[in-house]
């Protein structure tokens, strides 16, 4: 586990190595905290699933990288037997589209969600609902550069680097 830049207001962020988090995880640590709290579940850097929880039990998730979570998401023939002939075909696309449409119909409750939640940890939202439904349509090269930037948008303090011990 590394910690990242810290954010003014005690707010912290830290990364675990794979499979050191475990769901029940988020709810014990909101216990814990008496806050707030969110994580971010990413796969090899290509995709996310973000999942807050607030100290009322209200959850919300929402995917970071959108394309790329509907090619892992698509629902494969049960008659399947290489994974690797089936990617190329048109079933595949066809199967990546709608699990594409799917999770952009979410894009709105997401986004709703995600600023709900920062609300009940006390930030001061100033984030339009359409610029967080944005970002959770774009597409970059690193999902944690996602999620940092969905933080940054739903109004937490910039992270801010420490400054070296002498």
């Amino acid at each position: 586990m590394h910690a990242w830049w810290p954010r003014p207001g005690g707010w912290q962020t830290l990364q675990f190595d794979h499979g050191l988090w475990e769901d029940g995880h988020l709810s014990a640590l909101v216990g814990w905290t008496g806050t707030p709290a969110c994580v971010a579940d990413v796969s090899d850097s290509d995709i996310a699933l973000v999942t807050g929880l607030g100290t009322n039990g209200r959850r919300w998730q929402a995917w970071l990288n959108l394309d790329k979570a509907a090619a892992l998401l698509a629902e494969e023939p049960e008659d399947l037997d290489d994974m690797g002939l089936w990617v190329d075909t048109p079933e595949f696309d066809e199967a990546v589209r709608r699990k594409r449409a799917e999770l952009r119909a979410d894009v709105p409750a997401d986004a709703e969600g995600a600023l709900v939640w920062a609300a009940a940890a006390g930030i001061p939202v100033a984030a339009e609902q359409s610029r967080v439904e944005e970002l959770l349509c774009s597409r970059e090269s690193f999902a944690e550069d996602l999620f940092s930037a969905l933080l940054d948008e739903l109004g937490f303090p910039q992270a801010i680097e420490p400054t070296p011990e002498p």
